[in-house]
């Protein structure tokens, strides 16, 4: 049995990360990007569990056996990203292509003033959504992210942007206090984030089908979903290679007319289409899967499977 992925030690430290971002800020993102070459052999090297993930999952999603080129393929588009976060954050979009697919589907939803649920996965870059979310002042954006993870990380990215801290609500917070937050955004208008492929140790789960073999997708984020009554959107911001970022949003779910009585069968079928759908992306774009740890054999609690058992009691806090 794999480790829990929260028990993995986040990558670099507070050093590290400083250095990196000092490079990148005063050097620009070309030069930087040279970094990214010893980091990811590193990595390679370092971080056995990592590796090994990498390579279960590329297996599953190419259809044969990943070799290592692909493996250092995949751990150099992580660490692309992460750095272009520090751009994103200091300078906007300035100096990246992003392509934008669905937007019509976003307008959509937040233009009846109710709020959206935006549910994106650890798939690509969620800063992507950040960053365009500063053309909609209307619809502020709040997303669902556990500081205590990453806590190097979250350090730099607040020193790079103060005000991130007030758009992030805690998902290491109890579970009733993301619940109210997460209501209270809804009733504003607001746009919320969340990421659904990650479950809490403690968190209800469903095992579906997934690139093969069944794997457990937490039941919270729609149950949160169906309780806060707001349409649902999918989210994924892509990474493309070089400053190329694609987002896309497709339309999900309108919980708004979900029946209590038949909350658990459609919240069954709501992880079902959700894994579907990541499975497909995972297939087309393999590179941007950043869930590094046995994503088949997690030890998360499990308390149903898709042939119909209880899909357990809601859980609202996120990861």
């Amino acid at each position: 049995m794999s480790a829990h992925w929260r028990q993995r030690p986040e990558g670099g430290g507070f050093f590290a990360l400083w250095l990196i971002r000092t490079i990148a800020l005063r050097c620009g993102r070309p030069a930087a990007r040279v970094v990214l070459y010893p980091i990811t052999l590193y990595f390679f090297f370092r971080r056995g569990p990592e590796r090994r993930a990498s390579r279960q999952f590329l297996t599953r999603a190419l259809g044969q056996r990943a070799t290592v080129w692909q493996i250092l393929r995949h751990i150099h588009s992580f660490a692309s990203i992460t750095l272009d976060r520090v751009f994103m954050l200091a300078r906007g979009e300035r100096g990246f292509r992003l392509e934008v697919e669905g937007l019509d589907y976003l307008h959509d939803a937040i233009d009846e003033g109710r709020g959206a649920m935006l549910m994106g996965s650890h798939h690509g870059s969620f800063e992507a959504l950040r960053m365009l979310s500063q053309r909609y002042q209307k619809a502020p954006l709040r997303i669902v992210l556990n500081k205590q993870q990453t806590p190097a990380m979250t350090a730099l990215l607040e020193a790079l942007a103060p005000d991130i801290g007030e758009r992030v609500i805690d998902g290491a917070q109890d579970p009733a206090s993301v619940v109210l937050a997460l209501g209270e955004a809804a009733r504003q208008g607001h746009m919320v984030a969340l990421l659904a492929d990650r479950g809490r140790q403690d968190e209800a789960m469903l095992r579906v089908p997934f690139l093969g073999e069944d794997a457990a997708f937490p039941v919270g984020p729609w149950l949160l979903a169906a309780s806060l009554r707001i349409p649902v959107v999918l989210c994924f911001g892509l990474y493309l290679g070089g400053n190329r970022y694609k987002l896309v949003f497709e339309p999900f779910a309108d919980t708004r007319e979900l029946p209590r009585e038949g909350r658990r069968k459609a919240v069954r079928g709501y992880v079902r289409e959700y894994a579907a759908r990541l499975e497909s992306l995972a297939r087309t774009h393999p590179y941007n899967w950043f869930n590094f740890y046995d994503f088949w054999h997690d030890t998360t609690q499990v308390v149903g499977n898709d042939a119909g058992a209880g899909v357990g009691r809601d859980v609202g806090a996120r990861a």
